[in-house]
């Protein structure tokens, strides 16, 4: 079966994930992706293995980080500091569909990398390039990370306890929503180009996918002139909320307005509840009476395990589930079924990999490759879309331009 965007290829120019991350996803999804990394340094990344006291590096072969930002992908080593290196890119650059960077806009203008540049060698090109706050206002030329994409954006007061400081989410939260925001655009941009036949320049910015994500609590402060009201657990709406069980296992909990309330009483053991008045409207559970609700319902679901109590609310059709570790997710049989997948690697075996989130009737989408070693295809871009002779390519080695 196909992949959605096979024949589209791309030339990527970046760093860590918020810009990578987002041609990792063409990638799943059929695209051919170059990485240019600089010659005899590659991506900061690979050497990023160790977070805090956590390390994440793998036996042999880099680390974590590097292969999610970079699976599906060709990697070719070039020196951009150097004339010829970057005469190279301008060689192969009408070969490809997208060219895409992360790198901040005093480098990409340094290396001759801009748009401007670029299109001129080829028209129908999309530009794709990712910043830490946006093209526009005093601090388009600042760099950031995805830390700062949750900070700027109000995320860290979303999150956590009233009474609690900013709470950081782990890991790449916002890296991972700039990659999705910037596929998105690129894709969207193909699309233009396939009706227009003009290509073009896109902009995104870590701070911009990072409001997006949070686009309520955005949209909240603008109308309501509020902050968003932090999820106070023990005084807040009962039935969308979570509940420790006897196992100490959670689940989280969900009830529609309407009729969940009664079949909800009744799934729990205690039908009287439905009726009485001080608890039979959505305000007064949500509000007068939310305390003693909580504080009993605490209490009841303490009698069962947590599957005990899933598959209870899964017979009366409630909206519950299981609040999972991430170690917990390869055991869960709905990940397991639908967004869990394997890869085949020689030096590592068979691996197990996160799927890709979309289905499609008449296509396939997934990882294919783990992430290359940098320059492992440095030879075969050059031949295939530079068509440089094995002369040339032993002559820029020996001059250390690949």
């Amino acid at each position: 079966m196909v992949y959605p965007l096979e024949g589209i290829r791309i030339l990527e120019w970046g760093i860590f994930h918020a810009g990578p991350g987002g041609t990792a996803i063409l990638g799943d999804l059929g695209a051919e992706v170059v990485k240019i990394e600089q010659r005899g340094i590659g991506d900061p990344i690979r050497r990023r293995s160790r977070f805090g006291q956590n390390s994440f590096g793998l036996p042999g072969k880099g680390n974590l980080f590097f292969e999610a930002s970079n699976r599906n992908k060709k990697s070719i080593g070039i020196d951009l500091n150097n004339d010829e290196g970057r005469e190279i890119v301008y060689r192969i650059i009408p070969h490809f569909d997208v060219f895409a960077t992360n790198l901040r806009r005093k480098t990409v203008e340094k290396m001759g990398m801009t748009y401007p540049i670029l299109s001129r060698c080829n028209d129908r090109l999309i530009f794709a390039s990712v910043s830490g706050y946006g093209p526009k206002g005093p601090d388009s030329d600042q760099g950031g990370f995805d830390f700062q994409g949750q900070a700027r954006s109000g995320i860290m007061y979303s999150m956590g306890e009233p009474q609690m400081p900013p709470v950081l989410s782990q890991f790449g939260l916002i890296d991972q929503t700039t990659a999705i925001i910037l596929a998105q655009a690129i894709i969207t941009a193909l699309f233009m180009r396939e009706r227009t036949g003009k290509g073009q320049e896109i902009q995104t910015s870590i701070l911009g996918a990072a409001l997006h994500l949070s686009y309520f609590n955005f949209l909240n402060a603008l109308w309501l002139n509020q902050d968003v009201p932090r999820h106070n657990r023990l005084d807040t709406d009962p039935t969308r909320n979570y509940y420790s069980c006897k196992d100490e296992k959670w689940f989280v909990i969900t009830l529609q307005p309407g009729g969940d309330w009664g079949r909800f009483c009744k799934a729990i053991g205690r039908p009287e509840l439905e009726k009485n008045p001080k608890f039979d409207t959505l305000e007064k559970r949500s509000d007068e009476s939310s305390n003693e609700i909580i504080a009993l319902l605490d209490k009841i679901f303490k009698t069962k395990t947590r599957n005990e109590w899933l598959d209870i609310f899964k017979k009366n059709d409630l909206f519950v589930c299981a609040v999972n570790r991430p170690t917990d997710l390869k055991d869960d049989p709905q990940v397991k079924a639908n967004y869990l997948d394997e890869v085949e690697d020689a030096s590592f075996g068979s691996l197990k990999i996160p799927g890709f989130p979309v289905h499609f009737s008449g296509a396939q989408a997934g990882t294919k490759k783990i992430a290359p070693r940098l320059g492992e295809n440095s030879e075969e871009i050059l031949k295939v879309y530079g068509k440089y002779s094995d002369q040339e390519i032993a002559q820029f080695k020996k001059r250390k331009v690949i």
